[in-house]
Order: C-alpha cells, then sequence, then structure tokens
C-alpha cells in the first residue's frame, strides 16, 4: 500500500473536487423520502408492493451509474504512475586512495572518547567518511605494505569501494591483505598514477595515508612524485602518527619512529599538493575535511520521471459501467407513478 502512494500522482488534481457535488447526490439519493399520506397497516399485499418499489429505489442500476460517475471524474484528474530516477554525472575529479598496510599501522597511540585506538582503524573510518562526503567522484583505492596491491578499480560505485576499504587487513599471523613486509611508499605512488594515467578527468589526485618511510619496493617516492607531476596528478600526502608511537618488540627488535616528513612535504609540494601531519583524531578529521573543500565537486544532478498514464483504465470502466446500467435499467425500468 505504501508503495502505491508512494508512486501513484494526478496530472490534474483539480478534477477531483467534482467528487464532492458527488458525493453530495449520492446522500440525496439515499435520504429518506416523504412519509405516505395514507397508511394500511392491515394490507400486506400494500406493504409487499411498497417493499419492492424500495428496492427499485436502489438496484443495481444506480450503483452503475454512479459507480460510471466516479470512473470518469478520475480519469479526467489523469492519474498516473510514476518512477522517479535520480541521473547524475562525475565530478570530473579522480581520486586514488593509497592506505599503508605495514604493521606499524597497528599501534594504537590514538585516542577516541577515551579509548586506545589503532592507526589502521581510525584512518579507515577516517577515509570511509571521506568517500561518502563525495558521492560524485570515481575513487579508487591502492593498499600497499612491502608491495602495492590494488583493492579498488577507479568507480563511481562507491559502495564497492567501502566494502573494499573495509575488508582490509593487516599482514597479522600471516593472514593480511598484502604478506610482504615493509613500507613501499614509492610502488605505491606510481601504481595509483597509472590507475589514474588513462583517465579523461580535469583533476586527478591521489590521497596517500603513511606513517612510514620508504623502506621497499623498486621505485623511490620522490621518483613517483614525478612521474605522477608530468602526467598533472597531484598528491596530498597524510602523515599519521604520534612522534611517540613506536612499533611493538615482536615486530622490530629496537622500534623507533620512522617518519619520513621531509620526503612527505616534499612529494606534495613538487606536485601542487598539501602535506598533513594528523597526530590525533581530530586532526586527521580536520585534515580530510580540508583537503574536501580544496578538492571541489562540479557535478550535476537531474531527475527524471518516467509517468505512465492510467487514464484510459479508468475511461474503460466508465463506458463499462455506464453500459451496464444503461441495459440494467432498460431490463428493469422503475415503477410508474
Amino acid at each position: 500500500m505504501s508503495e502505491f502512494f508512494e508512486h501513484c500522482r494526478f496530472a490534474q488534481p483539480g478534477w477531483l473536487f467534482l467528487l464532492l457535488p458527488a458525493f453530495a447526490l449520492l446522500a440525496l439519493r439515499r435520504g429518506k423520502g416523504a412519509e405516505s399520506a395514507v397508511v394500511f397497516p392491515n394490507l400486506s399485499v400494500l406493504v409487499s408492493l411498497g417493499k419492492r418499489v424500495k428496492r427499485a429505489a436502489w438496484s443495481l442500476g444506480w450503483p452503475l451509474a454512479f459507480l460510471a460517475l466516479i470512473c470518469a471524474i478520475v480519469a479526467m484528474a489523469r492519474p498516473v504512475w510514476r518512477n522517479e530516477y535520480q541521473s547524475r554525472s562525475a565530478s570530473g575529479i579522480d581520486i586514488m586512495l593509497a592506505l599503508d598496510l605495514s604493521l606499524s599501522m597497528d599501534i594504537d597511540d590514538f585516542v577516541d572518547q577515551g579509548q586506545r585506538q589503532k592507526r589502521i582503524d581510525v584512518a579507515k573510518t577516517v577515509v570511509d567518511d571521506f568517500i561518502s562526503r563525495r558521492p560524485d567522484d570515481r575513487m579508487g583505492l591502492v593498499a600497499f605494505a612491502g608491495r602495492p596491491r590494488d583493492a579498488s578499480p577507479i568507480t563511481l560505485d562507491h559502495k564497492w569501494l567501502r566494502n573494499s576499504l573495509a575488508e582490509l587487513r593487516l599482514n597479522e599471523n600471516d593472514n593480511g591483505t598484502i604478506q610482504e613486509q615493509g613500507t613501499a611508499i614509492g610502488s605505491a605512488l606510481a601504481a595509483a598514477a597509472t590507475r589514474l594515467e588513462a583517465r579523461d578527468a580535469k583533476s586527478k589526485i591521489i590521497v596517500l595515508i603513511t606513517d612510514g618511510a620508504n623502506n621497499s619496493g623498486k621505485i623511490s617516492p620522490l621518483e613517483a612524485a614525478e612521474h605522477a607531476k608530468t602526467l598533472g596528478i597531484k598528491i596530498y600526502t597524510v602523515a599519521i602518527g604520534t612522534t611517540e608511537g613506536r612499533v611493538d618488540h615482536s615486530v622490530m627488535l629496537f622500534p623507533y619512529q620512522e617518519f619520513d616528513l621531509p620526503t612527505l612535504q616534499k612529494i606534495a609540494t613538487m606536485t601542487g599538493g598539501e602535506h598533513y601531519w594528523a597526530q590525533d583524531l581530530a586532526t586527521l578529521k580536520q585534515t580530510f575535511m580540508t583537503i574536501d573543500r580544496l578538492e571541489k565537486t562540479d557535478a550535476k544532478s537531474l531527475t527524471v520521471i518516467d509517468d505512465t498514464e492510467l487514464f484510459p483504465w479508468f475511461v474503460g470502466a466508465t463506458l463499462l459501467a455506464a453500459l451496464l446500467s444503461a441495459v440494467y435499467m432498460a431490463v428493469n425500468p422503475p415503477p410508474s407513478a
């Protein structure tokens, strides 16, 4: 029933006001007539005749005629079954997200509502929110540790993209998304730039989220950034983590903080992007809100309305009811005065 009210519309609803006098006519038609001038309390024959006259007054012919009138009024109001479709075009901004999955992302140096949170968890949450705020941008996802891996192609299907993001796992107990250890920032940037190279977009962007320095891969971060620059790709670099954060002793005998902020800053500067260092959750959220504001989308949304006319059915019902009413009244004429 809710679907009926959601899709059913009247193209010319003003005609429905004719239903008011129609139902007023029905009320008058069913009203009790004047009292008889002569009463025959003991004549059963006359009583039975009176009953037949009463039944004839509300016979099948009159309801059919009234039904024909109602259907005719509804038909004039032009009922339609309406389906609305949202047609939207992409903004022209293609974004590749490059997310670090090295084991150092397991450090829990972020705090959310009094609870310590791992870097990877807060990064995925904030990136997911960033994706949801830009529904008209084509986005893709590259995950990287010792090597890069495509997690999602560049797409407008953000539900698929967000599911791919949620499924990313660090390589704990050899069941992670990427088995190779390390932080291959240069390879990740090169992989993301390759995905954007063939795209025909007015703006191409890479957002790099990492907590470390490049120590794996066959290409350096600056070489990859230079290649991205020649392709007209801007890179936003986001360093995530505090200076006190350290990897666990089970991962590194002498753990240290391996931020390479100068390199990340240079990558952003040489490609026309921006560099950010998020040491707490609020700053990380603000960072992505800033990127969101800097890269404005310009997409058009168009509502397509598809109306299926229903009035022919009511015209047919009107003609059928009127015909049946006429036939019935012709076969069963009302009693003469």
